[in-house]
């Protein structure tokens, strides 16, 4: 059984909540999609956290910004953010990251951080068939922060959601499980204050950071969702 994490943010309470879930489930083993960094105020404990489970971790965007420096395209904000994760994290953390990738392939089954076409920044909002390669039949993807389950007439897709910043409209932590081919979707609360409070700990003040936690949103308030078309 393995469970499937994506875009953690550096949210250490939401990353504990579904641990626990996770574990309650008996699941062996954890794929951890991209993005533990970026956003909130904890990314070394959360990188830290998947290195002691073991878990294969994939390159986000916001992983590639920290270990390249860059700022990132679409936000400023982000950008800001950006800078008190390189304070956060460690030298060996970085060089972690720096050997990360943003695609694993295992058997039939296909995990990416944003699409196939770019696998480190390609958003999914729209999803098809033809979305996917022909070589596998189940395919998990992160990114947009929208969980969904998707079944085509050969190929399965999934997108387990975020842990650290949902953005359907559901403020609870979202995380997928593969079992026998089977995938099922699972939420977990988790003490958003407690994020909120490591935010104002780390000296972040404006409450647009973390307003949207409550509703499950993008900064701003923003509520997603993906379509599938048949």
């Amino acid at each position: 059984m393995i469970a499937i994490l994506s875009d953690i943010h550096g949210n250490l309470p939401a990353l504990k909540a579904s641990l626990s879930v996770i574990d309650e489930l008996g699941c062996e083993r954890i794929i951890s999609l991209g993005d533990v960094t970026g956003y909130y105020a904890e990314p070394d404990k959360c990188i830290d956290l998947l290195l002691e489970r073991n878990a294969i971790q994939l390159l986000g965007n916001h992983d590639e910004y920290l270990v390249s420096g860059s700022a990132c395209p679409r936000s400023k904000l982000v950008s800001e953010l950006m800078k008190h994760q390189r304070k956060v994290v460690t030298k060996k953390q970085i060089e972690y990251m720096s050997s990360l990738h943003s695609r694993y392939d295992e058997d039939e089954t296909s995990f990416v951080h944003g699409g196939w076409r770019n696998p480190l920044d390609q958003y999914l909002y729209t999803v098809s068939s033809d979305s996917f390669p022909d070589d596998k039949k189940n395919f998990f993807s992160g990114h947009t922060h929208v969980q969904i389950l998707a079944k085509f007439n050969n190929k399965t897709y999934c997108n387990p959601g975020s842990v650290g910043q949902p953005r359907d409209g559901d403020s609870r932590a979202a995380f997928a499980i593969l079992k026998d081919n089977e995938i099922s979707l699972h939420r977990a609360e988790y003490d958003i204050d407690a994020t909120v409070n490591a935010m104002k700990k780390a000296g972040f003040t404006e409450k647009k950071l973390w307003e949207n936690l409550y509703i499950g949103a993008q900064i701003g308030g923003r509520i997603d969702k993906v379509q599938v078309n048949q």
